[in-house]
């Protein structure tokens, strides 16, 4: 699932007429270069969540012929739900047997897809998120197995630990890319527009979330002005050493 409902607000005056999915990064939108990741490794059932500007994403697929892949979209013009809320929504989309590998749309990433849905099967959790040592003012927080145990934001001093016997927790960055079982969805006493590290964190305490360490290569945000020009600085270093 690509997560492509938000506002953009980031992203504004861009966005006060086009949808931040379709923001391009050297001629390309931010849309687009999602869904190649995807049809590079394999995956050809896609749900594509919209909200702002609905009508422009769905003509800008079909004027790609939806990538020649099973694209579906889910519908959130009535009610953004945030990405929690929009992979509970999108659940009856996929079924309720195989993970669901989901990605927010302004990242860019030469993140190895094939490895993380490896470690996922491998480890068998509930869901395996991608992370990165980078500085930010949230984190996700891991004990040394890399099992989920709090979340932190350390510009506003708060602090979530949900497994109170771990010590030396290592903060780890969120990088937008996950793998999630299922389960996860159908456990949760979640409802409406809710945070993805909303459910991880109320799952957590139950269920074994991971994280998969992505140190090397590239990842940025494109969703903000500021990263753009470096999106497509790091884009053009990842052809040109192809």
């Amino acid at each position: 699932m690509i997560f492509a409902a938000g506002l953009g607000t980031r992203l504004k005056p861009f966005t006060d007429f086009k949808p931040k999915a379709l923001a391009e990064v050297n001629g390309t939108t931010l849309l687009e270069h999602a869904v190649v990741k995807l049809l590079n490794c394999g995956i050809r059932d896609i749900i594509i969540n919209v909200h702002h500007f609905s009508d422009q994403i769905i003509s800008f697929l079909e004027s790609k012929n939806n990538f020649n892949a099973n694209i579906t979209v889910s519908d959130e013009s009535d009610e953004l739900l945030d990405t929690g809320g929009g992979l509970l929504k999108a659940l009856p989309l996929f079924g309720f047997h195989e993970p669901v590998l989901a990605y927010n749309v302004d990242i860019l990433s030469d993140i190895d897809l094939e490895a993380l849905i490896e470690n996922h099967h491998q480890s068998g959790a509930a869901a395996t998120l991608a992370v990165r040592e980078r500085e930010t003012s949230r984190y996700l927080l891991f004990d040394k197995n890399y099992r989920l145990a709090g979340w932190e934001n350390i510009q506003k001093e708060e602090r979530i630990i949900i497994r109170k016997n771990e010590e030396d927790l290592q903060r780890l960055a969120f990088s937008g890319i996950q793998v999630i079982e299922p389960r996860l969805l159908q456990s949760t006493s979640l409802t409406g527009k809710f945070s993805i590290i909303d459910l991880y964190l109320e799952q957590g305490v139950y269920q074994n979330i991971t994280g998969f360490v992505h140190n090397q290569g590239f990842w940025i945000d494109a969703g903000k002005p500021e990263n753009l020009l470096e999106a497509e600085s790091l884009l053009n270093r990842a052809t040109d050493n192809e």
